[in-house]
């Protein structure tokens, strides 16, 4: 008669741990965790900002704080949640996807759109203790991203590029309108660099990912109309930037400075794609180029107005 052997405590104890690193990993691809991080900080930015102009201290507003980060991070993990839970088929056919719990079946379609619905309204709860017109940016970006770009223009139309770029542009909106109106000329100016920053930066990932996407049935730029068209399109976008920093000339002279190199560092790249022979290492190299442009650019806005800084 077979006896059943139980496992040693060393081997439950790595089987808790594998298990538990497995679910991780699963929560990390459905939150979209580099994502996710990317959007926190135009939040952070913003709301520091608003403080930074209306002479206000943080000291002072840290619960508003709290809540205007939990809140919008919260609704915009919903956001990115749902559009798992939508785009599961293509993501079945895409690789950079097909490892994601909703494809894998690790997490249940059922308990992700739960999720991501119950935390857009939770994320909502929390910024209604903040203001009405945060509610409203955090709104837009959550409605335009899951209707707008998901569930309506991405399979459709190559503009489901500028469409999924106001999402992303509202978030430094979320965090000075907390504090302040955003009618002022600084949130303005961070809405537009993001907005025409995502631009380029999306038509990058499309260029690299283009079999995946053409596979997919997804209407990337590159997809619909080549990699000599997006380069163009890059190239404009890019150029629009250059006068931005300009406009942000109350944020100091280093920040102007700094700002405008990297800028022009970034429109050569873009140029220069003109004359490459090597279309996957150039889009590789812009991608790279965006991530690091768009971190260094947020996160100095916030260093030049440090008080030891002023």
């Amino acid at each position: 008669m077979n006896k059943e052997i139980a496992p040693s405590p060393q081997k439950a104890a790595l089987s808790n741990n594998q298990n538990t690193s497995s679910l991780l990993t699963d929560l990390r691809a459905l939150f979209k965790a580099p994502v996710l991080i990317a959007n926190v900080l135009p939040v952070f930015s913003g709301f520091w900002l608003a403080l930074y102009f209306t002479g206000a201290s943080f000291i002072d507003h840290w619960p508003l704080f709290l809540l205007t980060m939990i809140g919008s991070t919260l609704v915009m993990a919903g956001a990115l949640i749902i559009n798992n839970w939508y785009d599961v088929d293509i993501d079945t056919i895409m690789d950079r996807t097909k490892h994601r719990p909703t494809v894998t079946g690790n997490i249940s379609l059922k308990v992700v759109l739960a999720m991501g619905i119950s935390l857009s309204i939770i994320g909502f709860i929390f910024l209604l203790f903040t203001t009405f017109e945060a509610v409203i940016y955090a709104f837009i970006g959550w409605f335009v991203y899951v209707v707008l770009y998901t569930m309506w223009s991405k399979r459709k139309y190559t503009l489901n590029t500028v469409i999924g770029s106001v999402s992303g542009a509202v978030t430094p909106l979320i965090g000075w309108t907390a504090i302040e109106s955003g009618f002022h000329l600084v949130p303005i100016v961070l809405f537009l660099i993001l907005f025409i920053f995502q631009m380029p930066h999306t038509f990058a990932i499309a260029m690299k990912k283009h079999k995946e996407y053409e596979a997919a049935k997804v209407a990337m730029l590159p997809v619909v109309y080549g990699f000599e068209m997006t380069k163009r399109q890059m190239v404009i976008y890019i150029a629009c930037l250059l006068p931005l920093p300009f406009f942000l000339a109350s944020l100091g002279t280093v920040f102007m400075v700094i700002a405008t190199l990297i800028n022009l560092g970034w429109l050569a790249v873009s140029i220069s794609g003109f004359f490459t022979k090597d279309d996957m290492k150039w889009a590789q190299v812009n991608f790279l180029y965006s991530v690091n442009y768009i971190t260094i650019l947020f996160v100095m806005m916030v260093i030049v107005t440090l008080p030891i800084f002023n």
